[in-house]
């Protein structure tokens, strides 16, 4: 049993004419009739009667016309509803982002990309951390993610979109709060806010201090960038974080590291398999060529 002969089935049903049925399926007469003899033979029933000239369903005919009619609308619903959702011009797009990036970055693109004709386009938004993030694009949560790379995976891609500036913020009466720059060894001697194992940014942070040689004092671990800044703000320690616009809400003074560090990347993620749909592959190269690989 194939979709082609349940079409068949029920075009002939409707029609009560083999002629007009197969007109009306844009195939011959023998394909139709052929397709029914292959269909009642796997059921075990007859499915058709002759009447004069015409024919007619049988009573297990009408039983069976009663599942499969409905049942072909409801594909038929389904495929142009994908049709919808994968149309490049007015589709839908799951995008997910680190919570930093939902700040500016996010937002302007998706803005950016409505007004450069794209405004039927539909998004709906998801945020984490870097691994939450990458946990819904391989579980098909979401279509496109903005995070840093914390897994090889096989399934996904990873391109550098954007890096990332890191600072230290300290509390406004802090000593350190004299300075406007700072190497990160002259801040060994005061207690560390530091990102928890949760966070994408632990492992670079982590591998920042030991390229450093340094030894921190971590008195507390956090995952949000926000919850970061009010325990600073709560003169709790100071943090090494991204230098994201949200700082100058909080009670801490943003210091300049004058260390060479690595880059701090943030990549666009995808599964392979999404860059075959037609509305993910175009914001998906819009993102690459619209966004500047240096932080603001």
């Amino acid at each position: 049993m194939n979709l082609r002969q349940l079409e068949f089935f029920v075009v002939l049903a409707q029609t009560e004419h083999m002629t007009q049925a197969a007109k009306k399926s844009n195939t011959s007469q023998p394909n139709i009739s052929h397709a029914m003899t292959m269909l009642e033979q796997e059921i075990g029933v007859t499915l058709f009667e002759k009447k004069g000239r015409n024919i007619q369903l049988t009573r297990h005919g009408r039983i069976f016309y009663e599942y499969i009619a409905p049942a072909l609308t409801e594909i038929e619903k389904g495929q142009r509803k994908i049709q919808e959702m994968v149309n490049p011009d007015s589709g839908e797009i799951q995008f997910g982002f680190i919570f930093t990036m939902g700040a500016n970055l996010a937002p302007k693109l998706t803005q950016s990309y409505h007004q450069n004709g794209n405004h039927k386009i539909k998004f709906e938004f998801q945020q984490g951390n870097s691994n939450q993030i990458i946990q819904m694009l391989l579980a098909d949560r979401i279509d496109i993610g903005i995070c840093s790379k914390v897994s090889s995976d096989p399934e996904l891609i990873y391109q550098i979109l954007t890096q990332e500036e890191m600072v230290v913020v300290v509390p406004l009466e802090h000593p350190l709060a004299n300075y406007d720059n700072i190497s990160l060894a002259k801040t060994t001697q005061y207690p560390y806010v530091y990102y928890s194992k949760q966070s994408g940014l632990r492992p670079y942070l982590d591998r920042q201090i030991k390229n450093l040689k340094l030894d921190l004092d971590i008195i507390c671990e956090l995952e949000e960038d926000h919850s970061i800044l009010g325990f600073v703000g709560q003169d709790y320690g100071i943090a090494i974080m991204p230098n994201i616009p949200s700082i100058s809400s909080f009670p801490v003074k943003k210091l300049t590291i004058t260390d060479i560090m690595d880059d701090r990347n943030i990549y666009l993620a995808v599964k392979k398999n999404n860059l075959e749909i037609p509305v993910l592959k175009k914001f998906y190269d819009f993102c690459l060529e619209n966004t500047n690989k240096k932080w603001d």
